[in-house]
């Protein structure tokens, strides 16, 4: 007796995919005769696969209107799942073509990371990247929930402060979290007292929130920060400190550029804008994770693959030159 998983089950209950190819292009033309045309069959052949694909489900897709054709309320919840799994199948499609096809120079690698590290980080390294590799594309995916990716996404290359992201990817150690206050000069000039910790808590602190980043083991926020400085925040509070929460931390480095106040910066993420001058740093304070470290997950299937390991030598590269101590 044969014994089908959940997944046997839901690939025998599928329709025909040619059926619902047939759907899909007459579903999005609202006629027969241009699904045709497009898949060059017969209108005949369209009607026929609609006509088996309805019986399959049970209902009908389609209100015939004249010479033309409206999809049902069924037919719509169809249409929309059914468009996009085509979508998908497609680009996948392409993808192999271009990745692995005969014949095929070039490589796309698929990279996650947050968004933060993306806009903070990589976006201003990433040119030459590409120029120095002209024939790997790289495919970026940003998320705060690494763990919770969507079904089908399986990234060649994460950044993460996960040492284990997941099986089949072997990790390299990156570098420790520094966290440091940071605003612009001209907020520092208007608020002198930003010079000690007793007057930067008595400021407007733009406060980095852990909502969504339940993974994130040691989050480290304003009140945690003063509290390794032997300052209580709460106590800070109600003599009128201002304090302002997000869980976006592209949204608060905005801010503080907009001389809005003062955040924590993560020394790998502001220090570019450390040395452009347009941040500084209001207290010579730091606090450094030394228990935990950013890493580099690559795919342990693709550990001989050149793209990949071109883009890990220049990663690494990259954070030797950029691993300066805040401290200093």
């Amino acid at each position: 007796m044969n014994k089908f998983t959940a997944s046997d089950q839901a690939l025998l209950k599928m329709p025909s995919l040619r059926g619902v190819k047939c759907f899909v292009a007459a579903a999005r033309y609202q006629s027969f005769t241009r699904a045709a045309e497009t898949l060059c069959v017969t209108q005949a052949a369209i009607s026929r696969q609609i006509r088996e694909l309805e019986d399959q489900l049970g209902t009908a897709l389609f209100e015939r209107v004249g010479r033309s054709v409206r999809l049902t309320p069924a037919g719509t919840i169809f249409f929309d799942a059914a468009q996009l799994s085509f979508i998908n199948i497609a680009q996948a499609a392409t993808r192999i073509r271009k990745d692995y096809g005969a014949g095929s120079a070039r490589r796309t690698l698929t990279l996650c990371c947050s968004p933060a590290f993306s806009a903070l980080w990589l976006s201003h390294r990433l040119p030459e990247f590409l120029a120095q590799y002209p024939e790997i594309d790289l495919n970026l995916i940003t998320t705060q929930n690494f763990v919770a990716l969507e079904p089908g996404i399986h990234p060649d290359i994460f950044v993460t402060k996960m040492a284990q992201v997941r099986e089949g990817y072997t990790s390299t150690p990156l570098f420790h979290d520094q966290i440091y206050p940071v605003c612009t000069p001209a907020y520092l000039a208007a608020h002198p007292e930003m010079e000690t910790l007793e007057g930067l808590a008595r400021g407007v602190l733009l406060n980095l929130s852990p909502y969504g980043r339940s993974q994130i083991a040691e989050h480290v926020d304003w009140e945690v920060w003063m509290a390794m400085h032997h300052l209580d925040m709460e106590a800070q509070l109600r003599q009128g400190t201002r304090y302002f929460n997000a869980n976006d931390y592209n949204l608060l480095i905005q801010m503080v550029m907009n001389h809005q106040g003062v955040a924590l910066g993560w020394h790998h993420l502001v220090e570019p804008l450390m040395k452009q001058g347009v941040l500084v740093r209001p207290v010579k304070e730091v606090v450094v994770l030394e228990e935990s470290r950013h890493h580099l997950a690559c795919r342990t299937d693709l550990s001989r693959d050149p793209a990949l390991e071109c883009f890990r030598s220049w990663f690494l590269q990259q954070c030797a030159q950029g691993g300066a101590d805040a401290e200093h």
